[in-house]
């Protein structure tokens, strides 16, 4: 049986491969399953020929920096592909990566199911044709993706969000306060920096001013950072305490957050949590956004929304004082910039879909493959 490759570039692909692979892993045990990827990969089984943390850049600056890196691993992912050995490639976001090796596959006649496709409808809608050439089949996670990638050709399903297999089992805030040793009663903020080491190196100082504001105009708020389990920080740079690895607890026992725009955001919603959306990257790779980036918000929670649920700071408007401040109604439950952001949140909820997508994901796998249905 010719094996799985599964290929990702950061930690977030990973936890999802990882879900799709425990899947298989269930469903058919003979599978041989490799890739890039992390912990939770290897932990589902699959047996990793690199790892995501080499791999993980943000920007159009950041990701030459690592071109001779990237050129490697794409050679010897080429060499695997056209040994034969391979019997289908599964693809993780991470574009401009993935759609080299989509083009390797294609060219040794091996199909390609791209899961969490690329975001062309914000940006890169040049990339549609491409995707329609070398994509076999594609699962997406936004309920609007379906459609335009059908309408190019590209064979498309909707699986839902696998953020909301994540979110099954959510605890309550008391439950999920007393795991991270917080009160129960007082209003807890909790800061969102980003998992990659250039994001933390751009949000977290910004990040931790404006938290130092809205606590000298309230001293009872609590700050909590939420980090990917791989990041470390001095306490010399961030006077609040971490949690690793427990997004969803950190989100669910605060009382608002300020988060880097990504899918944490979708997260928050998820998750219920009204939150402040804070975004800076390098000036270049900012200036080279505003030019092709077609939407007119950054944060996917507003994308899929379709309108500003949650406030956004991007680049020079990220001013700590003025983040502070629309953050501080987000403490006052009656507050009507509460009430409205709660509401349009739970609109976002509804959009994503239905628990499975991991199952739905691994289902496409196995037919791709010519196994067995996941029942």
């Amino acid at each position: 049986m010719r094996e799985v490759l599964f290929v990702v570039g950061e930690a977030s692909g990973d936890l999802h491969a990882g879900k799709v692979a425990e899947v298989l892993r269930a469903r058919a045990p003979e599978l041989p399953m490799v890739g890039v990827g992390g912990g939770h990969m290897r932990a589902a089984g699959v047996t990793l020929l690199d790892d995501v943390e080499r791999l993980a850049v943000m920007g159009f600056v950041e990701v030459l920096q690592h071109v001779p890196k990237h050129w490697a691993l794409l050679r010897r992912l080429r060499a695997r592909i056209e040994s034969g050995r391979v019997g289908l490639v599964v693809l993780l976001d991470y574009p401009g990566f993935n759609l080299r090796v989509a083009e390797v596959a294609h060219r040794a006649g091996v199909p390609v199911l791209y899961y969490i496709t690329p975001q062309v409808w914000a940006w890169g809608a040049d990339r549609l044709p491409k995707l329609a050439r070398l994509v076999t089949k594609a699962a997406s996670i936004l309920p609007f993706e379906e459609a335009l990638l059908r309408a190019h050709g590209i064979d498309a399903t909707f699986v839902g969000h696998p953020l909301l297999d994540r979110a099954q089992s959510l605890p309550s805030q008391a439950e999920a306060r007393q795991q991270l040793g917080l009160p129960a009663d007082a209003p807890v903020l909790a800061m969102f920096p980003g998992s990659r080491r250039a994001e933390i190196a751009r949000h977290l100082e910004p990040f931790t001013q404006a938290a130092l504001d809205v606590q000298r105009r309230r001293p009872d708020v609590h700050v909590v950072v939420s980090v990917a389990p791989t990041v470390k920080i001095s306490p010399s740079d961030c006077p609040f305490p971490l949690v690793h690895g427990a997004s969803f607890v950190v989100q669910r026992a605060a009382t608002a957050g300020l988060l880097k725009s990504g899918t944490n955001t979708l997260e928050a919603a998820v998750a219920g949590l009204p939150h402040v959306i804070g975004y800076r990257t390098s000036a270049i790779t900012y200036a080279i956004a505003r030019r092709v980036v077609k939407i007119p918000h950054i944060g996917l929670v507003n994308v899929v929304a379709g309108e500003a649920v949650s406030p956004e700071f991007v680049q020079e408007a990220f001013v700590p004082a003025n983040v502070a401040d629309a953050l501080m109604p987000l403490f006052d439950v009656t507050s009507e910039a509460r009430q409205q952001a709660e509401a349009g949140l739970a609109r976002v909820r509804a959009q994503l879909g239905t628990p499975g997508a991991s199952a739905r994901v691994a289902e496409m796998i196995l037919a791709m493959q010519g196994g067995a249905r996941v029942g």
